[in-house]
């Protein structure tokens, strides 16, 4: 049997809402079908995201989600790769380098100048499989700043989240 990769539809929506909700409880995050379908409803119908599927004999194995970015420097368009998930029983079985590839292509077909990904330094499996791909360690570091509802606004200026 042949795993397929493709691009999901809003038909795939439960399904891909399921393996999302394992993801995010893989972080962590308490179990929430129906908060991981809704999010995943929104970036399909915003057109927001590109979620390549790997599925077997109608089965869901896994799935990658890329976020489009915009380089100035480049002028071009890249992608983050934020979300790579592949179910539990098909781990070390392939799926994961499918999507990885599929991602690449994806990114490539849509324009991006590159693809990006961030992952935990404790996270060997998977800093393993990125290696095997082709994918390099920047020297560049990342930063983040979390932001909570009580960030106060800019004086004067008026933002409205798209």
């Amino acid at each position: 049997m042949t795993t397929t990769i493709r691009r999901a539809t809003p038909a795939d929506l439960d399904g891909v809402a399921a393996l999302f909700d394992a993801y995010r409880q893989f972080y962590g995050q308490a179990a929430d079908p129906a908060r991981a379908r809704a999010f995943l409803r929104e970036r399909m119908e915003k057109h927001q995201s590109v979620i390549i599927l790997a599925e077997l004999e109608g089965e869901l194995l896994g799935f990658a989600q890329l976020y489009p970015m915009y380089s100035s420097v480049r002028t071009a368009p890249i992608f983050i790769l934020n979300d790579l998930f592949v179910a539990e029983r098909v781990r070390r079985c392939g799926v994961g380098r499918l999507l990885l590839d599929s991602a690449a292509v994806a990114a490539g077909a849509a324009g991006g100048a590159r693809l990006m990904l961030e992952t935990d330094r404790d996270n060997e499996a998977a800093r393993a499989l990125y290696r095997a791909a082709g994918w390099h360690e920047d020297a560049s570091q990342w930063y983040s700043l979390p932001l909570t509802d009580a960030t106060p606004p800019i004086e004067g200026d008026a933002v409205t989240p798209a």
